[in-house]
C-alpha cells in the first residue's frame, strides 16, 4: 500500500500492509488516516465497503505501536453486530501482525470466562457491542479509564437497533481526554446530536455514496407468486453458473423455513440471523466461506459484516422495503471488480418496493418472464382479456337454499317454497 500519509508508518505495520496487498488507498483511507495520525477526532460519512475499516485501524495500531504503554484496554472499538464485531477483530489482527498487540471482540451469545479473562489479563483493544460490554462494566475487572481511541463503527445500525442509550452508559466509562472516531452511513438528527457531544473539533469527511451497485453487477427482476418462489428458487440454484449464493429473506423465521426447504432437496445450505446462537452464525458463515455450504440465507441485521469475496449471485428472496438496504444487499457480490449477478423475487403485492428502488437508482432493472402459470399467483385464468368470472361463494347462513356439492343453490326449489309462502 502506498502511504497514504504525510507521516510514515511504523515499520512492522507497513509490513503487515504489504503482506495483505493493499496498493491504493480508497477515498475515506485517503482522507481520513493522515488526521487520524495527527490525532484529530474524525466524523465520517461512509457506508460498509469503503474501506472504513482499515480508515481507523491503521492509524490506530500506530498509535499503540508507537505510544507509552498502558495498562488495560487502551482502544474500543463499538460495533453494532457480533458479526461486524469479528471481522474487525480479524482485521486488527492481521494489521498488527508482526506485532505483540492483543484485541478481544466482546458480545454476546458466547461463554464470558475468555472476555472476563481478557480484561483481567489485559488487551491493547476491545471490539464489542454495546449490549455484552456493558454487561462486563457491572463487575469490577472491566475498567476503560486508560481508553485513548473510542471508535464508533456504523453508528446508524446502532441507533436504529436501539443502541443509543447503552451507548451514553458506555461513554461515562471512559475518560474525556482521548480521541474519537465517528463512522455513520447516514448522519440522522439523533446521530448528528451524539457526534456534536461526544467529539472535539472534528475533521468531517463525506464520502459519496453510491446510487447504484458496482458497474460489474448483473441485476435482474423475476415476477413470482408468493407461494412460488421456493420452487424459483431451486431453478436459479440449478444454473451452472450459480455456485454460491448470498440469499436474503425478510425476517428470521421465513429464512428458517426456506432453509429447512432447501436442506429437505438436497441443497447445502445454512441459516444467519438473531435467533441464532453466535456458534451457530459463526459455524455457517466459516462453512459458506470454506465452500461447505451452497446457500447462506440471512436476514439484513445478521448480514453486517458479512465479509466473503466469492459470492457469485445474490437472491432477494424478500424484496427490501428501502432502496439503501437494496444497494446494501447487491453490493455483497461483484467486488473488487469481479463480476457477480443479483436476482431479486418479487410478487404482486412487492411491486412498490421494486419501482421505489428504480427510482432512487434511475434506472430500470431488467425483468425476466415471469415464473409459473398465472394461477399460481392468484390470478383467474381468462383468455379473453377481462377481469374474469368470480368463483361461486355460498352464504353458509342462508336457511333455503342450501348450496349443492356440484354448484349454487338450487334455485327451483327455492322458488316453490316462495310461491307456498305466499298462498
Amino acid at each position: 500500500m502506498s502511504a497514504p500519509t504525510p507521516m510514515s508508518l511504523h515499520p512492522a505495520l507497513d509490513r503487515a500492509i504489504d503482506d495483505l496487498g493493499f496498493e491504493t488507498p480508497t477515498a475515506i483511507q485517503a482522507e481520513a488516516i493522515p488526521m487520524a495520525l495527527q490525532g484529530r477526532d474524525i466524523l465520517a460519512s461512509a457506508e460498509t465497503g469503503s474501506g472504513k475499516t482499515a480508515a481507523f485501524l491503521i492509524p490506530t495500531i500506530h498509535r499503540l505501536i508507537t505510544g507509552p504503554k498502558r495498562k488495560g484496554p487502551r482502544v474500543l472499538v463499538l460495533t453494532p453486530t457480533r458479526e461486524l464485531a469479528v471481522q474487525v477483530a480479524n482485521d486488527f489482527k492481521k494489521l498488527s501482525a508482526h506485532t505483540r498487540l492483543r484485541n478481544m471482540p466482546i458480545y454476546g451469545g458466547v461463554a464470558m470466562p475468555p472476555q472476563v479473562r481478557a480484561f483481567k489479563n489485559g488487551v491493547e483493544a476491545l471490539i464489542a457491542t454495546p449490549g455484552r460490554l456493558l454487561d462486563h462494566l457491572q463487575h469490577g475487572y472491566a475498567q476503560l479509564n486508560n481508553i485513548e481511541v473510542l471508535i464508533l463503527d456504523e453508528a446508524d445500525r446502532m441507533l436504529d437497533m436501539g443502541f443509543l442509550p447503552d451507548i451514553r452508559r458506555i461513554l461515562e466509562h471512559c475518560p474525556k481526554q482521548r480521541q474519537t472516531l465517528f463512522f455513520s452511513a447516514t448522519m440522522p438528527k439523533a446521530i448528528k446530536t451524539l457526534s456534536d457531544q461526544i467529539l472535539r473539533n472534528p475533521h468531517c469527511i463525506a464520502v459519496e455514496r453510491r446510487a447504484a451497485p458496482a458497474a460489474g453487477v448483473r441485476q435482474q427482476v423475476i415476477p413470482v407468486a408468493q407461494v412460488e418462489k421456493s420452487k424459483l428458487l431451486l431453478n436459479v440454484l440449478a444454473r451452472d453458473e450459480v455456485r454460491s449464493v448470498l440469499c436474503f429473506t425478510r425476517t428470521k423465521h421465513r429464512a428458517d423455513r426456506l432453509t429447512d426447504y432447501l436442506e429437505k432437496r438436497g441443497v447445502r445450505a445454512a441459516r444467519i440471523h438473531g435467533n441464532r446462537s453466535q456458534g451457530q452464525r459463526q459455524r455457517a458463515l466459516d462453512a459458506f466461506r470454506k465452500g461447505r455450504v451452497h446457500v447462506l440465507v440471512a436476514t439484513d441485521v445478521a448480514a453486517r459484516g458479512i465479509d466473503v469475496d466469492h459470492i457469485t449471485h445474490v437472491v432477494n428472496f424478500d424484496v427490501p422495503r428501502a432502496p439503501e438496504d437494496y444497494i446494501h444487499r447487491v453490493g455483497r457480490t461483484g467486488r473488487a471488480n469481479r463480476e457477480g449477478d443479483a436476482v431479486t423475487f418479487v410478487s404482486r403485492e412487492e411491486e412498490s418496493h421494486v419501482r421505489g428502488i428504480e427510482k432512487a437508482l434511475k434506472q430500470k432493472i431488467e425483468r425476466a418472464p415471469r415464473f409459473g402459470a398465472p394461477e399460481a399467483a392468484g390470478e383467474p385464468k381468462n383468455t379473453k382479456g377481462g377481469r374474469g368470472k368470480k368463483p361461486y361463494r355460498p352464504n353458509k347462513r342462508s336457511a333455503k337454499g342450501r348450496p349443492t356439492f356440484n354448484g349454487p343453490p338450487n334455485r327451483s326449489k327455492s322458488r316453490a317454497a316462495a310461491r307456498r309462502r305466499a298462498r
